[in-house]
């Protein structure tokens, strides 16, 4: 049996490259150029793998694009179930300025989904046994937003927990129908949901423990970025301040941080050593150049730092 079913319902064929200086007009000439299989639940169920959980990840892909997509997941010997689309699957790009430390992102819309494409999807997930489903990610354009509030019923019918990890109109109605296990917004994103900008620690923890209390999901997880992580349930606020590392790119960090976590959970551990497990991986994410994501040993190695 396959214990974590991850969905990416807008997968990417995520490229990396540097350049010296990034200018309007000018050829632009690229060194370091790498591709990767991406998107919210690819990367979770990649992060997954390298941490030695069981995990499937199921998404949609299709025309020329999707097949590249394939190679890339086959690469990692990620088990996967792919539903074919028409539409051809984006290619996003992370160009890094040598010149002065930044990073351009280019992502794309993604395809059409006709409405038999997902809900092949769904079929899917019906036609699964998993202990956890990871739902991470945009929703690409014709997908209704209570894709994954639908995705979760499925879910809850097999006793199977579920973690969320998207943004806009799909966070809000998915929270709404409730039943969630964990959901890990950005600050950016709980601001926009709730509708309230937080400009303290204090006001921050008002806020989740508020919207914890409303029963929507059990757990909230709210990542920092260089401010840390914050962990809200019945028990409490749980913070967590950055560790210090070099920063080489920021791609994959909540990914990481996501599929740490649900990897931690599955195995028993407790959801405040599930939580530090996530900030580990989050942070080695960070180590690492590109689309690259989090290594073991790295994150074990931050894991230890946190329990000391």
């Amino acid at each position: 049996m396959t214990n974590i079913v991850t969905v990416t319902l807008n997968p990417a064929i995520d490229g990396a490259c540097a350049a010296q200086e990034v200018r309007h007009t000018h050829k632009i000439r690229t060194t370091n150029e790498r591709y990767d299989a991406g998107g919210g639940g690819i990367n979770v169920g990649r992060v997954i793998q390298r941490l030695g959980g069981d995990v499937l990840a199921v998404y949609l892909a299709g025309g020329a694009t999707g097949t590249v997509l394939n190679g890339l997941v086959d690469q990692y010997a990620l088990p996967r179930l792919c539903i074919d689309i028409e539409d051809h699957t984006r290619i996003s790009l992370a160009v890094h300025e040598a010149s002065t430390g930044r990073e351009y992102r280019f992502v794309p819309e993604g395809p059409l989904i006709a409405q038999t494409e997902w809900q092949a999807c769904l079929k899917a997930l019906e036609a699964q046994v998993y202990d956890w489903l990871v739902l991470s990610g945009s929703l690409p354009r014709g997908v209704p937003e209570d894709f994954y509030v639908q995705a979760g019923e499925i879910a809850r019918r097999r006793n199977a927990r579920v973690i969320l990890d998207t943004s806009g109109p799909a966070l809000a109605t998915t929270l709404a129908a409730g039943g969630i296990f964990l959901v890990k917004p950005s600050l950016g994103e709980f601001e926009q949901l709730i509708g309230e900008r937080l400009r303290d620690p204090d006001s921050l923890a008002a806020a989740a423990l508020s919207f914890t209390a409303k029963g929507d999901t059990v757990h909230l997880t709210v990542t920092m970025g260089h401010e840390g992580a914050l962990l809200a349930n019945a028990d409490g606020i749980f913070r967590l301040p950055a560790i210090a590392v070099t920063a080489q790119s920021a791609v994959g960090a909540g990914d990481s941080f996501v599929g740490a976590m649900t990897h931690a959970l599955a195995t028993g551990r407790s959801t405040h050593d599930a939580f530090r497990y996530g900030l580990a991986a989050g942070t080695a994410a960070v180590m690492t150049p590109g689309n690259d994501l989090c290594h073991r040993d790295d994150v074990e190695r931050l894991f230890a730092q946190l329990t000391e």
